[in-house]
């Protein structure tokens, strides 16, 4: 892509009033209108060519070793820029595209000579979530006195996945399982389960696919597997992505990519502390993360429910390969849903087993929600209520209210605002485990 820069617009307008005074007769005897309109001529055909061949034979490579970072954290990208010309160029500059914060990338290169390589690192303040992909990179070029602009633009299809922003939580109080058994409760089961309990012998009426054929060929008769069921509940979270109930404040825009660093952190390579952003859809992200991470290191099955811009269920299941899904999922979701929390909630109940727990992470007050979570109770599930108070975010609504109805019926809810830890607004509750399903105030 050929551009025109300012000076070629000067340029051609000298040209302009050189010819226009080799045509006044008064001036056309002397010589130096004339040499004067050839020479810039020459100028501008000379730069022509040499602008031409500014970009041939240059090549931007960049390269990451990493793929997958979380909200906060600094991302580093190595750029590799080629000149396998023999003709040396004299000036490059460097325009990243990426759609990541800041202009990390962007570089002005005044000499690369023949045969030689330039490599920079840039660092990139991960500030929000999804899925970004690393290009384009523009590269623009010219000759000496930027009469002509060449542009070329370099596209990549490597990606980089942002994941939310996750915090320790060392004790978050959640009720234990119910039916299926809880944390120290073990029960038989007929059923061909993941947990073995034992082995027994064999009696008239147990299937052949439960023999266990070595401990039965040790023994010299038949012997058959016991199974038992899952010690630990499910732990489903559910997350309100309806539009109207989210606030979020904007954040002044940097005027420069210079200002953008100096307030961010003062040294290059060290990441700062990170501080979630005025949004309430960020909070409950963050929040959902953080309980799922929580929840799977002590080997729970963990499932996720969302109706954002896309109705999302993920299968309750276990270990580290679900943490990723949870923290993929939770990294696209966005706050342009249309479906009432509550009954997005009520939507499920048929779904879940008794036992239970549902994290309900929401920041609206709709009293709706109240009487949907009495009636999950009321099926024998343990709900687990987490109010975002809009308030404190510069909403109209306080979910104050809300918080003492839940209180008083015994359901265990915990309230966040902006600003708060949230390692030490989950850590703690006003209510301790009941011996049946509901909650007991401390």
């Amino acid at each position: 892509m050929i551009k025109f820069g300012r000076s070629f617009w000067w340029l051609l307008t000298l040209i302009g009033v050189s010819f226009l005074l080799t045509r006044i007769p008064e001036l056309a005897s002397n010589p130096i209108y004339t040499r004067l309109l050839v020479t810039l001529l020459i100028i501008l055909f000379v730069n022509a060519i040499w602008a031409g061949f500014s970009l041939t034979g240059i090549n931007i490579s960049r390269k990451s070793r990493i793929s997958r970072k979380q909200v906060g954290e600094i991302f580093t990208e190595n750029f590799e820029v080629h000149n396998r010309s023999i003709i040396p160029k004299i000036w490059l500059k460097i325009t990243d595209q990426a759609a990541l914060s800041g202009v990390a990338g962007s570089r002005i290169i005044t000499w690369l000579g023949s045969q030689q390589n330039y490599a920079y690192l840039a660092y990139s303040l991960l500030e929000n979530r999804g899925w970004f992909t690393l290009s384009p990179t523009t590269i623009e070029s010219g000759d000496i006195f930027g009469l002509f602009l060449i542009r070329k633009t370099f596209q990549s299809y490597s990606r980089l996945l942002v994941i939310p922003h996750t915090f320790d939580v060392k004790g978050f109080p959640s009720p234990f399982g119910n039916l299926p058994g809880g944390r120290a409760l073990r029960q038989k089961t007929l059923e061909v389960t993941p947990y073995a309990a034992g082995v027994r012998e064999f009696v008239p009426g147990d299937p052949l696919k439960r023999i266990h054929w070595p401990s039965s060929a040790r023994q010299q008769k038949l012997i058959v597997k016991e199974f038992e069921k899952d010690p630990l509940a499910e732990v489903w979270i559910f997350i309100d992505a309806q539009a109207d109930m989210h606030v979020k404040t904007k954040v002044p825009e940097f005027q420069s990519a210079r200002e953008y660093w100096l307030v961010k952190y003062s040294w290059m390579k060290k990441s700062p502390e990170y501080a979630l952003p005025k949004d309430t859809e960020e909070y409950a992200i963050s929040i959902a993360a953080s309980l799922a991470k929580y929840y799977i290191q002590q080997s729970r099955e963990v499932g996720l429910v969302s109706a954002g811009q896309n109705y999302s269920i993920l299968p309750a299941e276990r270990g580290e390969r679900q943490l990723g899904k949870v923290l993929e999922t939770l990294a696209v979701v966005q706050a342009k849903g249309e479906i009432p929390f509550w009954h997005l909630v009520s939507s499920q109940i048929s779904h879940l087993a008794r036992g239970t727990t549902m994290i309900l992470i929401t920041p609206s007050n709709d009293e709706k929600l109240l009487i949907v979570v009495m009636d999950l109770i009321q099926r024998g599930l343990m709900p687990v209520v987490i109010l975002i108070d809009q308030s404190s975010f510069g909403g109209e609504e306080d979910v104050s209210l809300l918080e003492e109805k839940f209180t008083d019926q015994g359901i265990m809810t915990f309230v966040v605002r902006y600003g708060d830890d949230l390692s030490m607004a989950l850590g703690s509750s006003k209510f301790t485990i009941d011996s049946r399903i509901m909650y007991r105030k401390v």
